[in-house]
């Protein structure tokens, strides 16, 4: 007789569904990251943004303190905080830029003198 049993279809059908249970788990995984990549690429683009619109005015002075990108991205928010540093002529301004709630949050850093 030629031709294959029950037991060795069994089996090739065994190894085919871990492979393709494990394709889909690696694909889903990767998708995932693919999508937090891409909302972190915005948020650094937003605040960069945001932060060359303080390049021409004094930042202790600014009017608004925190804001939404709105209206192209209205889920993301940000928020700007001001400190002395040791050096007197220097200021250091935190911008914070969340998405998702609370959970995703992502802070530039950077000193302008005063």
């Amino acid at each position: 007789m030629k031709g294959f049993t029950l037991l060795e279809i069994m089996i090739a059908l065994a190894i085919m569904a871990g492979v393709v249970l494990t394709v889909i788990t690696s694909f889903n995984y990767h998708l995932s990251v693919v999508a937090r990549d891409k909302e972190e690429t915005i948020a650094v683009l937003l605040a960069r943004e945001k932060m060359d619109e303080w390049e021409d005015i004094d930042i202790n002075n600014l009017q608004e303190k925190k804001g939404t990108f709105a209206p192209d991205h209205p889920e993301m928010t940000w928020q700007v905080d001001t400190s002395p540093t040791d050096l007197p002529v220097l200021n250091k301004v935190v911008l914070t830029v969340g998405w998702g709630g609370d959970k995703n949050k992502l802070s530039l850093v950077e000193y302008i003198a005063k």
